[in-house]
């Protein structure tokens, strides 16, 4: 069929497609399972994150080691005495299969200890998304990127709390 044929049927069309080469303005993609971002460590071969909750904000440091966890300067058995602070500190870990192979140096302030153990595990997520790129998918399904940004409400004008009024008192 030439180029001045005009087409008359769907049979047609299929004799034009069969001949004509589609050449595409964007490059295929990758094969490779290479991941989408870099590694991203500083000069000790450490990756560094900031974990954000309530009102307390983590400053992590995640490097390759035994699996110690220092909070402040403190072993997290004597920070975080409450088991449960600790499981939550251990969640990032868990979910990406790398429980006992990095070391984490965290300072923390501001917040109660319940919001410092979720801002630790907040940074904990970031920092282990930046050294290991490939488990940033598993991190993110379970969560663990999200900053949870509930905080207190503040306290209000004529009101007992933020929103409980003072008691009726009809005499």
């Amino acid at each position: 069929m030439s180029d001045t044929d005009t087409v008359q049927s769907l049979s047609d069309l299929k004799d034009i497609a069969g001949t004509v080469v589609v050449e595409s303005t964007t490059p295929a993609a990758p094969v490779s399972n290479a991941p989408l971002r870099e590694q991203e460590i500083d000069a000790q071969g450490r990756a560094y994150a900031t974990g954000r909750r309530k009102d307390a904000v983590a400053r992590v440091w995640l490097k390759p080691g035994s699996g110690k966890v220092t909070v402040n300067g403190r072993d997290q058995e004597v920070y975080f005495a409450r088991p449960t602070l600790r499981l939550v500190i251990n969640q990032p870990f868990v979910v990406g299969g790398r429980e006992d192979q990095y070391d984490v140096v965290a300072t923390v302030k501001g917040g109660g200890l319940s919001g410092q153990a979720g801002a630790v595990k907040h940074g904990i997520a970031q920092a282990l998304s930046k050294y290991e790129p490939t488990l940033r998918a598993a991190v993110k399904a379970a969560g663990f990127l999200t900053r949870d940004s509930r905080v207190v409400e503040r306290k209000k004008y004529g009101r007992a709390k933020a929103r409980k009024s003072f008691q009726f008192s009809k005499r």
